[in-house]
């Protein structure tokens, strides 16, 4: 009768992606030699049961050839961007008979994934590209909100719109997400007029500003993500940074840089004549959200009242894209 095997020991996690990871763990030299597969059980932690491994004679979700450590486990069909795992692993050896010996599960150890890389966000962009649709003139950025808000702004503020934490909604793997502070903007137009839409599901009141006064040769366009919330309309978040800012220098390292003359979703053209104004176009197919980095001052621009329908609609705070939709998900964690 075989000797049994140890139980795998030390387990090391590294190179940590959104959809990979490789593992390691320490192994009597005898057991190295005698290995013919691994076994890996990977869960995520929520609500997890710390009995979980207790089947001991049978593979669960990961079976592997032995290969010299630390070995590489990817996939995004289990594997998602910013999510809390455990995981624990078995030696195996295959016996003549097709039977395994099993060494006991090694310790839970617990990791998570990291965020989108460029490769990803460009994947991502590319699938923006097709849903943009044609470009629409505007001529402001603009924010509504309910009465309170502004109050607050006005009384408590110092009339100083502060950046805020960037939530959790959209795709889980957007490096923006809990990470960037900014004010959210919007730009949308209506196809008739041409002026901002007057329903607004936020509240009565807007404040908007000269579009010039942030899209400009000053300011660098980054885009961030694009998203759907099982609804037939997309949405692409871009960052709006001045050159050099806090904001400005967390995106060149996380974020494509968008071309501000020549892009799908957002862009500015600088006067071709003596006495012209620049042109601001928007994507009319997607909806954009606008993050700008920096603080803005309600005397920057105007509060107005709106009319139209303002019922408050469910928040979209936190709130996850649709991971089936083939239009916006890409081939690694949702």
């Amino acid at each position: 009768m075989e000797t049994a095997l140890s139980t795998p020991n030390n387990i090391q996690i590294c190179e940590v992606t959104c959809d990979s990871f490789r593992i390691a763990w320490d192994m009597t030299p005898e057991d190295t030699a005698r290995a013919t597969h691994f076994f890996i059980d990977l869960s995520r932690k929520e609500g997890g049961d710390p009995n979980r491994f207790k089947h001991r004679d049978v593979p669960t979700k990961l079976v592997a050839k032995a290969v010299p450590l630390p070995m590489a486990v990817r996939g995004h069909w289990f594997l998602s961007p910013r999510t809390e795992y455990c995981v624990a692993v078995q030696t195996a050896v295959r016996q003549a008979d097709g039977e395994y010996l099993v060494s006991e599960w090694s310790q839970v150890v617990e990791f998570c994934t990291g965020d989108y890389a460029m490769d990803h966000l460009k994947q991502l962009l590319g699938k923006a590209l097709g849903s943009a649709g044609r470009l629409l003139r505007f001529s402001v950025f603009y924010r509504n909100q309910h009465p309170d808000y502004f109050h607050y702004v006005r009384t408590e503020c110092g009339g100083l719109m502060r950046p805020a934490l960037k939530d959790n909604s959209g795709s889980h793997g957007s490096p923006i997400n809990s990470k960037l502070h900014g004010v959210f903007l919007s730009c949308n137009t209506e196809f008739d007029t041409g002026l901002p839409p007057n329903d607004s599901p936020y509240g009565p009141l807007r404040f908007q500003i000269p579009a010039g006064n942030l899209l400009n040769t000053n300011t660098n366009l980054y885009f961030a993500d694009f998203y759907c919330m099982y609804t037939a309309y997309h949405y692409v978040v871009l960052v709006l940074a001045p050159a050099g800012s806090e904001g400005d220098n967390f995106c060149r390292s996380s974020l494509p840089l968008l071309d501000l003359t020549a892009n799908p979703f957002l862009t500015y053209i600088p006067p071709q004549r003596q006495g012209e104004d620049p042109l601001f176009c928007h994507a009319s197919d997607v909806i954009l959200e606008v993050l700008y980095t920096e603080p803005l001052y309600l005397e920057q621009g105007s509060v107005l009242e709106i009319s139209g329908h303002h019922q408050m609609s469910q928040t979209t705070a936190n709130a996850k894209k649709d991971p089936s939709c083939k239009v916006c998900n890409i081939s690694v964690g949702r």
